[in-house]
């Protein structure tokens, strides 16, 4: 049996289970019992819901597979904020830190982003108009 270097996400061909399991099994397709006693009496109905077993397992392995929802794409970008307001992040922070809630800056920025996207067209220009107008971009160094 030859394996394929490239990675498919198709359903792995049957034969390869069925030939593992006849491999572990001693019982034969063409004999109903086994003759060793410690194995005790096994059919081909059993080896037939075995093999049943492994191929449902594999088709559940990749079912699970595609159903994984898939991972945002991150962007990263850099904002420039009045000391005030950088003040009230990490205010806000250790906030939920005395309430037990360990929360990042970019998680509180995106809170008040969701936050903002409920309100009603009125109310979100007035809380825009309420904010100080920065300049944009890296202060000169007085060169």
């Amino acid at each position: 049996m030859t394996t394929s270097k490239t990675k498919s996400k198709k359903l792995a061909p049957v034969a390869p289970v069925i030939e593992s399991v006849a491999e572990s099994d001693p019982v034969t397709k063409n004999s109903k019992k086994s003759s060793d006693p410690k194995l005790g009496t096994k059919s081909t109905e059993a080896f037939e819901a075995q093999v049943a077993a492994e191929v449902l397992k594999q088709e559940d392995s990749v079912a699970v597979k595609k159903n994984k929802p898939e991972k945002a794409k991150v962007i990263r970008d850099s904002f420039s904020f009045p000391e005030q307001d950088y003040l009230l992040i990490s205010e806000l922070k250790k906030a939920c830190l005395a309430e037990g809630i360990h929360v990042k800056k970019s998680e509180l920025l995106r809170a008040g982003l969701h936050l903002l996207t409920k309100l009603k067209f009125t109310e979100l220009k007035e809380a825009v108009e309420q904010i100080e107008k920065v300049q944009t971009g890296r202060p000169n160094k007085g060169r």
